[in-house]
């Protein structure tokens, strides 16, 4: 297999979940600033251009955050990174489609790329501001809701750790922002993990 990502973008929690997985992969490295996404030759493999994109040992490729640490979890049973009770999928489920869809899809969107809401570079700021109030309300929205104890679901670590990983790494290490209590110790147990130490040296985000 070979995952395609750019080093500090929501590809790095599906870097953490092949780390835990135990399965064999490669890393194909892009630069977005540079384009890459938008060569040809990944096109080929991608036609919507964004990380992560995963190929698989068959040559066949899955896109999209949660389908593909879906597709881990199940590849690598062993791991136990997907929920086995329906409840707690359904659960795992919902937090993907919140943190990818909403916090990151939203959220943070308005935070790395203003000029996508406001062509005029005057109203920039306030798109910063509405990105940093919705931020914030989303990540007030995992912590009040809250229903593990170590991990995001009661059953304990699966995918939907991964996911809020990558967004309270964003909100720490590229925005200097501070986390609530729960999501705080959430991500000092996530940056302590041996796969996530992994994944964040091979992206030269160690340290």
């Amino acid at each position: 297999m070979k995952l395609f990502y750019a080093p500090g973008t929501c590809s790095l929690g599906i870097h953490v979940l092949l780390e835990e997985s135990g399965l064999p992969f490669e890393r194909a490295r892009m630069s977005l600033k540079e384009g890459d996404q938008r060569k040809p030759e990944f096109q080929a493999l991608n036609p919507k251009g964004k990380v992560p994109t995963l190929q698989r040992d068959d040559g066949s490729v899955l896109t999209e955050w949660p389908a593909i640490a879906y597709w881990i979890a199940a590849r690598a049973p062993q791991a136990k990174l997907w929920p086995e009770a329906l409840e707690d999928q359904a659960r795992a489920l919902e937090a993907m489609d919140f943190i990818v869809g909403t916090l990151h899809g939203h959220a943070f969107s308005r935070l790395f790329n203003q000029a996508k809401y406001a062509p005029s570079e005057a109203d920039h700021p306030k798109v910063i501001e509405q990105g940093r109030a919705m931020v914030a309300a989303g990540f007030a929205v995992v912590e009040d809701g809250w229903k593990g104890s170590d991990w995001l679901l009661p059953s304990g670590y699966s995918v939907a750790d991964a996911a809020l990983f990558y967004v309270a790494f964003w909100a720490v290490k590229r925005m200097n922002m501070t986390l609530s209590p729960r999501l705080a110790a959430h991500f000092e147990r996530m940056m302590a993990r041996p796969a996530v130490q992994r994944a964040l040296a091979a992206e030269g985000l160690a340290g």
